[in-house]
């Protein structure tokens, strides 16, 4: 075995050092053929070149893979820099977006408060709502006009489509307004275009119901309605809203002031009325304790015997 070993040892070194001779051969020939300037080598390299280059696609197939990877990694890094900064743009743009929207409805609000058309001989002030104190049991809100702007309790407020509700406290720069929907509310109405007069009665609810109506068979759902100024606390003709029919068959009123969105009320100064001195007078009138209404008393008719 050790013989056969030193045997394969004596063949392989002599084989080894003739396949690097001629390798090296090959090598210089054909560096020479390469540096010989003439036509006819010329020829030869060209056509050799044909012949052999295009069989090398396969060898140059990772290499152009990995360019074509690294462009479109570069690429992707593009693309992923630009939607970031497209991200910040449009959080930018959004919070500009919500400004411009809440001006927008502002500016809405107070061209509605400048085109509503209302009686001549009432004068207004326009207020801004500072603070909404509606429960499940009060429904007010405060605006920021009070006694030295001259409101007075009892004085309507309405927002640039239709009536809000009355002034119920008065402070020197703030007012309170207790709104149609409150449970103490009870506004007289009237439903057009049958005449039907009703009362709006308050129950801390977004559609007041209608009770006390004449003939209810005369009215339907989508009638106009406005107040009709009985009890002189509201000027005639300002309007509340829409008839409107519940599941139950019960007619409300679907308002037509906006109460989702108080920002800004108007106050009339309706001159013309009485002043309420208390909230209770806008009810019932004031009687002492222990005393009766007063009656009016009718004039006795004359004796005829007297006349004669």
């Amino acid at each position: 075995m050790a013989r056969d070993r030193s045997n394969g040892a004596e063949y392989t070194g002599p084989l080894k050092r003739l396949l690097l001779s001629v390798l090296i051969l090959c090598l210089l020939g054909l560096f020479l053929v390469w540096r010989i300037d003439s036509p006819r080598v010329e020829r030869f390299r060209a056509q050799v070149l044909d012949t052999v280059v295009p069989s090398f696609d396969w060898a140059m197939a990772p290499v152009t893979a990995s360019v074509k990877l690294m462009r479109d990694f570069r690429s992707y890094q593009s693309i992923y820099d630009q939607n970031q900064e497209l991200r910040r743009e449009l959080r930018h743009m959004t919070s500009w977006k919500e400004a411009a929207l809440q001006l927008e409805q502002e500016n809405a609000r107070l061209r509605d408060l400048n085109n509503v058309r209302l009686d001549p001989r009432l004068t207004y002030i326009t207020g801004v709502v500072l603070a909404d104190s509606g429960s499940p049991f009060r429904q007010t809100v405060l605006i920021n006009v009070g006694s030295r702007d001259g409101i007075v309790d009892g004085w309507a407020t309405m927002d640039g489509i239709g009536l809000v509700g009355r002034i119920s406290g008065v402070g020197d720069t703030t007012s309170r307004v207790i709104l149609l929907t409150d449970s103490t509310s009870r506004i007289p109405a009237i439903i057009q275009p049958s005449g039907q007069r009703a009362l709006i009665v308050g129950d801390n609810t977004a559609a007041p119901p209608i009770d006390f109506l004449e003939n209810p068979d005369l009215v339907r759902p989508g009638d106009r309605i406005v107040t009709s100024g009985d009890g002189e606390v509201f000027p005639p003709g300002l309007l509340i809203g829409q008839v409107a029919q519940d599941p139950g068959g019960r007619l409300r009123t679907r308002m037509a002031a906006d109460y989702e969105r108080l920002e800004f009320l108007r106050v009339l100064r309706d001159h013309g009325a009485r002043k309420v001195d208390q909230p209770s007078a806008l009810i019932l009138p004031s009687v002492p304790p222990g005393s009766t209404p007063p009656v009016e008393e009718t004039p006795a008719e004359s004796d005829p015997e007297e006349n004669g």
